[in-house]
């Protein structure tokens, strides 16, 4: 017989991967954005005059990149906490933040554009 705890547990695992489902479809959508922004830039032929560094294709490259690794580091850590709880005693362990890790490569990408747009 599952636990209730357990089984909250496994509930709770999944909410958190919607979130993260969202959080990285949103990151990779701005992304795409930036780089169509990109692109009409260069068919406008602005793209040498305004962006000589291509800063919005590497920022829109980075949100999608971000994107990605969040979606898959959210993915590996759903399945470690399943993996969890089938355990026939289990123990509460904690795990590397996520989100801090996502919180300091946004900013680090803040950074970026920062130091892009400044040059």
């Amino acid at each position: 017989m599952v636990s209730f705890t357990k089984e909250r547990s496994r509930e709770a695992a999944d909410r958190t991967l919607m979130a993260w489902i969202r959080t990285a479809l949103s990151l990779i959508a701005f992304g795409f954005a930036i780089t169509k922004y990109y692109d009409y830039l260069e068919k406008a032929e602005l793209r040498q005059t305004l962006d000589p560094l291509h800063s919005t294709l590497v920022i829109g490259g980075s949100f999608i990149a971000l994107g990605v690794f969040g979606l898959s580091a959210a993915v590996v850590q759903h399945r470690r906490i399943l993996a969890r709880l089938a355990q026939k005693n289990f123990t509460y362990t904690p795990a590397r933040s996520l989100p801090m890790i996502m919180a300091i490569l946004l900013l680090a990408i803040g950074v970026l554009a920062l130091i892009m747009r400044l040059v």
